[in-house]
């Protein structure tokens, strides 16, 4: 008969908060121990524990002596996606001249076809030309879409990137080489498609004469192109940011590793290991990156991979290939190294946190003992 009522009170009852229905199901459950003989004492224990539990938990006082273990009470994925955006906006901020000197050389090809230039276009040309013609702003012309796509970028591919890697794990909990490179892959196509259509924004800024704003730019693509247009060059992005990501962290994570573990949480090694990571990485795959911006661009002759790279060798030769390889290799490399290192440290003060939320709450756990 007791099982019976037990059952009867454990329907679904309409009106009743989650906290009001598990104090009701607690009720049931040391009522049915009861009516079955059970034991009520294991029940009563439990409160008394969870109840322990609350007592020892760090107070605000002592919370804001240990403002490390405020870490602790932030969940995972928000401390990540937090870190990501923060060190790439700001890494994409310091470099932006330089990434706005690649830029103009690595469309110049182009548009010397479609008359805009002479043919000749050095790093010391595009400084000059951009310092002469727009200011010192100039060199941070489409650096707001940049930054604006970077937030939700960086944090996309950092947080989806540790998703992968745990996806990717064998049966032992090891993460092979394949493994990584994998992860890497997959968190820069997750990144790069969620917000494709800001590169392609921040790019017509960067490039096109004229004081425009990001929206009148975005609506003369709509206007004049079709939505189409902010996902030109998508398949070379793609494939692109594949090999990038994975190359730079698979190196990074290897390297790191391969270290003794007294270096291994150091800044300075983070710093080490991301220029190494990313000089291997941005010298395979520029090529792709070159392609992909002059795809991007209006009245670009080219659609798939396969017209551009014949294009671009037989107007340019292969130079025209690495063009604005300098100055790209030199906004990458610190680019990288900040964003990874600042990554880095960011785990490793969770981590910190945790440990002293716990020691605190131990060291209540005595007092209370006591």
């Amino acid at each position: 008969m007791a099982r019976e009522e037990a059952a009867l009170v454990w329907r679904p009852i309409p009106g009743l908060r989650d906290a009001e229905r598990e104090r009701t199901r607690a009720r049931i459950a040391l009522f049915a121990s009861v009516s079955n003989g059970g034991a009520a004492s294991a029940v009563i224990e439990r409160e008394k524990k969870d109840a322990r539990e609350k007592e020892a938990f760090p107070s605000v006082d002592q919370l804001l002596r240990h403002p490390l273990a405020i870490l602790a009470l932030v969940p995972d994925g928000a401390s990540l996606f937090a870190a990501g955006a923060i060190s790439g906006a700001a890494a994409k901020t310091v470099t932006a001249p330089l990434d706005r000197v690649k830029l103009l050389m690595q469309t110049h090809g182009l548009r010397v076809t479609q008359g805009a230039g002479k043919k000749a276009f050095s790093f010391i040309d595009a400084m000059t030309l951009i310092g002469k013609e727009e200011g010192i702003k100039g060199y941070w012309k489409g650096n707001l879409p940049q930054v604006i796509r970077i937030l939700p970028y960086s944090a996309v591919q950092l947080f989806s990137y540790e998703i992968y890697k745990g996806l990717f794990k064998n049966k032992d909990g090891e993460l092979s080489v394949l493994g990584r490179l994998v992860a890497g892959a997959c968190a820069g196509m997750t990144s790069t498609l969620v917000t494709y259509p800001l590169d392609v924004l921040r790019l017509r800024l960067a490039v096109e004469p004229g004081s425009k704003t990001m929206s009148q730019v975005a609506l003369n693509m709509l206007r004049e192109e079709g939505f189409a247009s902010f996902y030109a060059g998508l398949g070379p992005s793609l494939i692109s940011i594949a090999p990038y990501i994975a190359i730079n962290f698979c190196v990074f994570d290897l390297f790191k590793k391969s270290l003794p573990e007294k270096y291994q949480k150091r800044p300075e090694t983070s710093l080490a290991t991301a220029l190494i990571s990313a000089t291997l990485a941005t010298f395979m795959c520029y090529p792709l990156d070159t392609v992909r911006r002059q795809m991007q661009m209006k009245g670009s002759p080219y659609n798939t991979i396969l017209d551009a790279f014949p294009g671009i060798v037989e107007r340019d030769g292969i130079a025209g290939l690495y063009r604005g390889f300098v100055p790209n290799a030199l906004k990458s490399l610190p680019n990288s190294s900040i964003k990874l290192t600042t990554f880095d440290i960011v785990k490793s003060l969770i981590a910190s946190g945790r440990k002293e939320l716990e020691k605190i709450t131990e060291s209540n756990k005595e007092k209370l003992a006591n």
